[in-house]
C-alpha cells in the first residue's frame, strides 16, 4: 500500500511541474506547427523535425553532446553540441575518410546503401571523448580525441566480422574498460566483452551473453552509485520497445528486464538514444523515432521519472511505463534559442559541417579555393549513366519536416561541357527527384528527372541560374528555376519525398558528365528557410 502510494506522489509531483512540467497533448504525427525551444521556458517534440536515427547522448560539465548514424554519407558519424538539450548545433563528424571502414564506400563503388555507419556511443573518459559504432558488414570501430570538436583520430576497427550492431563501451571505477553488443545474425544475442587497457581491442575470451530477445539491440551500460544498468530495446508483439535490465555485477545475474516505455507506434516508435542527467539534477531521454518516413528519424527529448529505481520514459501510466511526452519546460533555461546550420554562402575554405557528401567524395573533383566565395562541383562520368544514385561528388544535407520550407541555390554554369548535368536534388535511394540543365554540347537545357520519368523545358540562355525547391509539412516538393533570381518558374510535377534505405530525404546539388571526366559547376550559395 505505501508502494502505492509513493507511486502516486510521484507521478503528481511529476505532472505539476517537479523534473519537467509537461503537457499530455495529442498531437497527429508530422502534424507539428511548432517544435524545438519555444522561446517561452518551454520546448515542443521533435526538437529536430530531421534524420538524426540512432542516437546517444552524455553530459560533460555544462555542455551535451549527441552522436547519429550516418550510412554511407561523408563525413560519417554526425557529432552535435547543445548546452541545454534542446538546442542543437553540428560541430563535427568522427570519420573523415569512410573509406577506411570500406571500399565499398568511395565514389567508384558506392555499394553501401542501407548499411555503412550504424548506430554508436560516446562517451568521455581520462579526460577524451570516445566514440564506437557498427558498420553491418565489417565489424565495429572506435576512434577518440580530446575535443569532440575532433581533431579525431583515424578510426580503429576493434571487432571484425560481419551481422553486429549497436555496441556502447563502459570503463568501470577501477579503470577497466567493457564493451556490450549485439550480434543479430546470431539470433540478436547481446554481448558483454572486456576491452584492452587503450580500448581498441575486445577480448574475445572475456565474452559473455547477458541477453537475448527478439530484436534486441539499440545497446547502452552505465553505472549509477553501484548498480549497473543495461538499457536496450527489442519487438514485442505492440512494436518496438525500450528496456532495461540491472544489477550489481556488471556480469550479472540481473534483475528485470523492465519495460521503460510503450512501442507507440502512432508516435514513430521512439526507442533508441541516450539517457542523461542534467546539472540541475533532473534526467532526460534523447531519442529519435525508429520507424522512418520521408524525414527520417526525427529527435526527441522525453522527461524521465525513477520509480522504484528504474528509469521510465515520459509519462508513466499506472504500469509504471511510460508514453510519449510532446512538449515540456526546457532543462536548462536561458540559452540562445539555435537550429542545426543549414544556409552556407562558401566563404570559408572548408565545407562547413551541415554538408555530408554522397560516399566518400572523389578529392580532385571539388573544391572552395580555386574561385573565392564559391564551391566548384568537377562533373566526372557516373557509375551508371543518367543514374544520380550512382553519381559521385553529390553534396547533401538533412530536409526539415517544417510548416514551410525553401531551397534557393545560386549556380554559375559557364563551366559545364558537353554531356555535363548540373542541379538541385531530392535525394535518396531508390527514389529521387532533380531540377537542373543538361548541355548537349549546342544547347542547355531545363530538365526535370525522376527515377522513372524525364521532362525537358526551356533553353537556357544565360550562365546564371537560380533552382528553388519548396515544400510543407506533407513532404510535397515543388520545384521551380529562374534566370533572374526574381521571377521563379514552377516545372515538373510535385514530388513526393521518400524514405529509403533507412534514410530520410536529403537535398542535395549535384553535377557529372554521361560523356567524358570533363566540366564544372560552379555554386554562389545554397540559402534554406525554415518556416514562413
Amino acid at each position: 500500500m505505501f508502494k502505492r502510494l509513493k507511486f502516486i506522489l510521484f507521478i503528481c509531483l511529476f505532472l505539476f511541474g517537479i523534473n519537467g512540467a509537461f503537457s499530455q497533448e495529442k498531437v497527429k504525427w508530422g502534424d507539428w506547427q511548432a517544435w524545438g525551444d519555444q522561446n517561452d521556458g518551454t520546448y515542443k517534440n521533435p526538437i529536430i523535425p530531421a534524420d538524426y536515427s540512432d542516437l546517444d547522448c552524455i553530459r560533460v560539465g555544462k555542455d551535451y553532446y549527441a552522436v547519429s548514424s550516418t550510412f554511407q554519407y561523408s563525413p560519417g558519424f554526425v557529432i552535435l553540441h547543445s548546452q541545454d538539450l534542446v538546442n542543437w548545433s553540428i560541430i563535427s563528424h568522427a570519420v573523415n575518410d569512410i573509406t577506411k571502414i570500406s571500399p565499398e564506400m568511395n565514389w567508384d563503388k558506392m555499394n553501401t546503401y542501407g548499411r555503412g555507419i550504424w548506430a554508436g556511443a560516446i562517451r568521455y573518459h581520462q579526460s577524451k571523448f570516445w566514440i564506437y559504432f557498427g558498420d553491418p558488414d565489417q565489424g565495429y570501430f572506435m576512434t577518440t580525441a580530446p575535443k569532440a570538436e575532433g581533431p579525431w583520430e583515424p578510426v580503429t576497427q576493434v571487432l571484425a566480422a560481419k551481422g553486429w550492431d549497436d555496441g556502447c563501451p563502459f570503463w568501470d571505477n577501477d579503470g577497466q574498460g567493457y564493451f556490450i553488443g549485439t550480434n543479430f545474425a546470431d539470433g540478436y544475442k547481446i554481448h558483454l566483452f572486456k576491452m584492452t587497457s587503450d580500448g581498441k581491442k575486445l577480448i574475445k575470451e572475456s565474452d559473455k551473453i547477458l541477453y537475448q530477445s527478439k530484436g534486441s539491440e539499440a545497446n547502452k551500460l552505465l553505472k549509477i552509485k553501484d548498480t549497473y544498468y543495461h538499457f536496450f530495446s527489442e519487438v514485442k508483439d505492440s512494436g518496438r520497445v525500450v528496456m532495461m535490465e540491472r544489477s550489481k555485477s556488471i556480469y550479472g545475474p540481473y534483475e528485470g528486464p523492465k519495460q521503460l516505455s510503450y512501442a507507440q507506434k502512432e508516435y514513430n516508435e521512439p526507442n533508441q538514444g541516450g539517457i542523461v542527467q542534467t546539472q540541475n539534477g533532473d534526467w532526460y531521454f534523447l531519442t529519435h523515432h525508429g520507424t522512418g518516413d520521408w524525414s527520417g528519424r526525427n529527435m526527441s527529448l522525453l522527461p524521465v521519472l525513477w520509480i522504484d529505481g528504474w528509469p521510465i520514459l515520459g509519462n508513466p501510466d499506472s504500469n509504471q511505463i511510460g508514453s510519449m511526452v510532446w512538449s515540456g519546460k526546457k532543462p536548462v533555461s536561458g540559452k540562445k534559442k539555435i537550429k542545426p546550420q543549414t544556409s552556407d554562402d562558401f566563404n570559408t575554405t572548408k565545407l562547413t559541417q551541415q554538408w555530408e557528401w554522397n560516399y566518400q567524395p572523389r578529392a580532385d573533383k571539388w573544391s572552395l579555393t580555386e574561385r573565392k566565395g564559391w564551391l566548384r562541383l568537377k562533373a566526372f562520368r557516373p557509375l551508371e549513366e543518367n543514374n544520380i544514385v550512382k553519381a559521385g561528388n553529390t553534396i547533401t544535407q538533412r530536409s526539415f519536416r517544417t510548416s514551410f520550407n525553401e531551397v534557393i541555390v545560386k549556380l554559375d554554369l559557364q563551366g559545364m561541357t558537353k554531356g555535363q548535368k548540373s542541379g538541385l536534388t531530392h535525394f535518396g535511394s531508390p527514389d529521387y527527384a532533380s531540377l537542373g540543365v543538361v548541355y548537349d554540347g549546342v544547347v542547355k537545357k531545363i530538365e526535370y528527372k525522376t527515377k522513372n520519368s524525364v521532362v525537358s523545358g526551356d533553353t537556357i540562355l544565360s550562365n546564371n541560374l537560380w533552382l528553388k525547391s519548396i515544400w510543407g509539412l506533407d513532404g510535397i516538393s515543388q520545384f521551380y528555376y529562374s534566370t533572374d533570381g526574381s521571377e521563379f518558374i514552377p516545372f515538373g510535377d510535385p514530388y513526393q519525398l521518400m524514405w529509403g534505405s533507412y534514410r530520410g530525404d536529403r537535398i542535395g546539388i549535384y553535377t557529372y558528365n554521361n560523356d567524358s571526366d570533363t566540366g564544372y559547376l560552379d555554386i554562389d550559395y545554397f540559402n534554406y528557410r525554415l518556416e514562413k
